[in-house]
């Protein structure tokens, strides 16, 4: 049948190129878009509409009407004898589908039922569509087709748009709130000759024309903080990042990471400022600081967002929920053994550090129970190669991570800026990728020889875009919340 549809649509192409008519014309002058239309009085003409015909109704012969759509909304286009040249009106019905993109010339009125129209006085196919569009009234539901097509899903479902709208309104409401406190936005290398800056797999390619292995970037962060040695003070990235990991609906290996440093805060004035960024953005882009969402189990819960978030340290939740006191012991043996007996063993854990252990434990036993705002701070070193050793516990660093509804979405903590300390973890991490630990972190000279040079006390900030884009929407997979996530061809 769809064979069928497409031969009928080829032929009607035809036609109108028979009828000396150029199905793919270069422009068409538009003077209003659909909702200006709309507000203007009834007899207003010299009216010039375009967009895409998403319903028609064929009344009779003489009286035709169609469901225009732009990029402001939908507006209903009459097709009337008389109006519209006898010729024009003819060519019409033969030619023109549903899909088809169309500019209209006209008079605004009113039809009888209250319905703001533009009555045809010149028509102009603009692009004439070659397969059928989905079903107008449903439009398009499959998941996975809405993932592999974005432009039918964003074409037939009001929602989606709207939800790549607030994406766009909540990036603009974090850059305002940045600008307006002394950051500056920068650009930093995707391609690098390590993969810095957070604890990944990532992918690996080759430069031909420097002969020499590459890596996409795992994150921004040591680029920004040659920065600070370089005289900035407080940078920011919206960052292109890929990780090649595991894929689950809160993980997407391309995603968009916005990161930020600012010099002479440390972890707490930036726990301070991220419930500020986020307060503002949230209520810019949702209108208010409760948002009603779904929970893991698909329950209905409002996220509270008002008030001061608590903190909350992470082995204080690990035993609070488990029994399980992380810090008596840092053999990482144990620590399997009691992952282990407790179900939570997976086959890549055999090799993996007491720090990614800990990670491990938390992931799965403390952080599913947290839906409401709050600070997760008091990580031990080993989680943390890139954090500030905690002056007053030097096992623990002064990190924080904001969850919300079972997501972290921000990492943040006061920088280490002791280059001495900085090689010492690094070290420990290349022990720890020795033993078989793909994730932990390489050794990155060229940033060493940087912070040897004097880097400034610095507080830094990641959040996943993706991630909270998801959460405000109301979504419950990251690929919902990107325009054309990566699909396993068919």
């Amino acid at each position: 049948m769809a064979e069928d549809q497409i031969e009928a649509r080829r032929a009607k192409r035809d036609l109108l190129r028979a009828s000396g008519v150029n199905p793919y014309p270069d422009r068409w002058h538009r003077t209003h878009t659909s909702e200006e239309a709309r507000a203007l009085p009834d007899e207003t003409r010299e009216v010039s509409l375009c967009g895409r015909v998403m319903a028609r109704r064929e009344i009779s012969r003489k009286l035709t009407f169609l469901t225009l759509q732009d990029r402001a909304g939908r507006i209903q286009v009459s097709f009337r004898a008389g109006s519209l040249p006898d010729a024009d009106l003819d060519l019409m019905r033969k030619a023109l589908d549903t899909g088809d993109f169309l500019g209209v010339r006209g008079a605004m009125w009113t039809t009888r039922t209250g319905e703001r129209t533009l009555d045809a006085l010149e028509v102009r196919i603009l692009s004439k569509g070659l397969r059928p569009l989905p079903e107008k009234w449903s439009g398009v539901t499959d998941r996975e087709t809405c993932w592999r097509q974005r432009y039918l899903d964003l074409l037939t479902n009001d929602e989606t748009r709207a939800r790549f709208r607030m994406r766009t309104a909540l990036i603009r409401a974090i850059r305002e709130h940045l600008d307006a406190h002394g950051f500056e936005e920068v650009d930093t290398p995707v391609l690098q000759t390590k993969a810095s800056g957070a604890l990944a797999r990532p992918f690996l390619s080759h430069h031909n024309a420097l002969d020499m292995p590459v890596t996409l970037r795992i994150a921004p962060e040591t680029w920004l903080k040659r920065l600070l040695v370089g005289g900035y003070e407080r940078v920011y990235e919206f960052a292109r990042c890929f990780r090649n990991e595991g894929m689950d609906p809160s993980h997407l290996q391309d995603f968009t990471m916005l990161e930020y440093y600012a010099a002479w805060w440390s972890y707490e004035e930036n726990m301070d400022f991220t419930e500020a960024l986020v307060k503002r953005a949230v209520e810019k882009v949702t209108g208010g600081l409760a948002v009603t969402r779904r929970d893991a189990a698909g329950n209905e819960v409002v996220l509270d967002f008002s008030g001061a978030w608590p903190r909350r340290r992470i082995t204080d939740l690990i035993r609070e929920r488990t029994g399980l006191d992380v810090l008596r012991d840092r053999d990482p043996e144990s620590l399997r053994a009691w992952v282990r007996a407790n179900g939570l063993w997976e086959d890549d854990l055999a090799k993996v550090s007491w720090g990614s252990l800990v990670d491990h434990v938390y992931k799965k036993t403390v952080r599913p129970h947290l839906v409401q705002p709050v600070f997760i701070v008091g990580h031990p070193i080993e989680l943390s190669p890139l954090a500030r050793r905690n002056d007053a516990d030097p096992t623990i660093t002064d990190r924080f991570q904001l969850v919300v509804n079972t997501w972290e979405v921000v990492n943040a903590y006061s920088e280490l800026v002791d280059p001495e300390d900085q090689r010492r973890r690094f070290e420990e991490q290349a022990a720890a990728r020795a033993g078989g630990d793909d994730e932990a972190m390489p050794t990155e000279e060229d940033y060493l020889l940087c912070m040897e040079y004097g880097m400034p006390p610095t507080s830094g900030w990641g959040m996943g875009i993706d991630r909270m884009v998801t959460l405000l929407s109301g979504q419950d997979n990251l690929r919902d919340s990107v325009l054309f996530p990566l699909m396993r061809p068919e």
